[in-house]
């Protein structure tokens, strides 16, 4: 079972001599909290562009309650018609306004519905929807336009628990009530090759606009939980996403996907796969769609991610991802903290990405650039299609327990171009040389970091002054034994 964690409380798993590192960070930490609550209101500036704070509406013009349309929250009586009898309700109200929909305490047994726009699904504490776990009770809907013939299989997919399309203004919030998609019987199915279709994620908004999710716990998704599909104006806040750390495959937390304007913040994730996932499309079907995930603001999270890892672009890019920044960021007990990964046949870029006051507790990996992730959706693929990296920064790095701090693997097709690394101090655990990986890198260092940097970045002072030029960009120093 994945451990409940509640947002902003750390995790009791450091050692004494990681006590007071821990302490002072956390209260800074929770000092940022508080600083960032206070701009929201007021707008947030992200590479010179000046984007309002999305706030939940006050108020919908009408309340239900689930009970009105028969439901009944006993764990055990399917409520699927219930739900569908509540979203008809809401969806002549859109010119009025619109509705909340109350989801009182229990246990609320459905297969998957659909939501409406001009919606407010409310989850009181101790409500919880619960997702039926036979598979034949979920439908199945064509594939992604930007995946080719489907993720996991070709042809058709099973849609989410609960799911949206060309969608406005939809919230789903709460008082910590819980969206349980009972992932278990997906997850051994998977495992054991039973399943003839890609499997649905618990929470799919696509085409749409003006989403919040907030305020709930989002738990043991069939595979990826909350997955924004070509989405505009989304706002993740204080959601918990929870999964076994191990066993659960594909149970990424968020997974923004040729999505604009978003932000997550607030949050603790500890899942089966990547804590989030920022997507584009893979391989010649992304380039063909063309929709870019753009201007994403990821801030003040606690992540877990035991086989993958805290924060990833990629691998699936194709349609570029841009203006990305990372901040106020914990990743514990982790394969890797934060990953770049792509490959000859995406296409597409990923540049302006900004790294700034992450801290990595007990990864193997921290900082990871990966330009061979060789997973394809079919043959017809062009090898010749290859990303651009560039403009990537990491400011404010710290850590304690990690073994390898930095792996940039670039290549002579696919080099890695204008990384700069500034205040990195990151504690080892693994005591060879080679700890800086590097591989085709072309950027620079200002300042003194630690551990000393790779052989091919530029030195720069604290004042931003050329120290010494490096002759070897193209150098190779990746050691995957370490």
């Amino acid at each position: 079972m994945a451990e409940v964690l509640p947002v902003g409380r750390f995790p009791a798993f450091l050692s004494s001599r990681k006590t007071l590192f821990t302490v002072l960070w956390i209260s800074a930490f929770g000092s940022v909290f508080l600083w960032q609550r206070d701009i929201v209101g007021a707008g947030f500036s992200m590479f010179g562009k000046v984007w309002p704070g999305r706030t939940m509406s006050e108020g919908r013009a009408f309340d239900f309650n689930m009970t009105e349309f028969g439901a009944v929250g006993d764990g055990v009586t399917d409520n699927t018609a219930a739900f569908e009898r509540a979203v008809s309700a809401i969806s002549k109200l859109g010119k009025k306004g619109g509705a909340r929909l109350n989801v009182p305490p229990g246990k609320w047994l459905t297969a998957p519905f659909n939501l409406t726009s001009h919606m407010t699904l409310f989850l009181a504490e101790d409500a919880e929807i619960i997702g039926i776990q036979d598979e034949n009770r979920w439908p199945l809907m064509p594939p992604l336009p930007s995946y080719g013939y489907g993720r996991e299989h070709r042809g058709p997919r099973y849609g989410s628990l609960i799911h949206g399309q060309n969608l406005t203004d939809v919230v789903i919030t709460g008082n910590n009530g819980t969206i349980n998609g009972q992932g278990q019987s997906w997850w051994k199915k998977y495992r054991q090759k039973l399943l003839n279709h890609t499997r649905g994620p618990l929470v799919q908004i696509m085409w749409s606009n003006d989403i919040v999710i907030a305020n709930i716990t989002l738990r043991d998704s069939p595979f990826w939980t909350f997955h924004p599909y070509d989405c505009k104006n989304v706002t993740v806040r204080n959601v918990t996403i929870l999964a076994p750390v191990f066993e659960a495959p594909n149970t990424d937390g968020i997974d923004p996907d040729s999505c604009e304007d978003m932000v997550i913040e607030d949050c603790y994730i500890s899942v089966g796969d990547d804590a989030i996932a920022i997507k584009s499309g893979w391989d010649q079907y992304g380039i063909a769609y063309g929709r870019p995930s753009r201007n994403i603001l990821i801030r003040n999270l606690i992540v877990r991610s035991m086989v993958s890892a805290g924060v990833s672009i990629g691998s699936e890019m194709s349609g570029g991802v841009s203006n990305v920044t990372v901040e106020n960021l914990i990743v514990w007990s982790s394969r890797r903290a934060v990953r770049i990964k792509t490959a000859a046949g995406r296409g597409g870029y990923v540049r302006d990405i900004t790294y700034r006051n992450l801290t990595f507790n007990d990864a193997r990996v921290g900082i990871v650039v990966k330009t061979d992730y060789n997973e394809h959706p079919d043959l017809d693929f062009d090898k010749n299609a290859l990303p651009v990296l560039e403009n990537i920064s990491f400011t404010g790095v710290r850590g304690e327990g990690v073994r390898v701090p930095v792996r940039i693997h670039g290549s002579e097709d696919i080099p890695v171009r204008n990384v700069t690394f500034r205040d990195m101090n990151v504690g080892i655990t693994y005591k060879k040389k080679h700890v800086f990986q590097c591989a085709f890198v072309q950027g620079r260092v200002i300042g003194t970091i630690f551990p000393a940097p790779c052989e091919n970045l530029d030195i720069y002072d604290e004042d931003e002054r050329l120290v010494k030029l490096s002759t070897a960009q193209n150098a190779t120093d990746i050691d995957y034994g370490v």
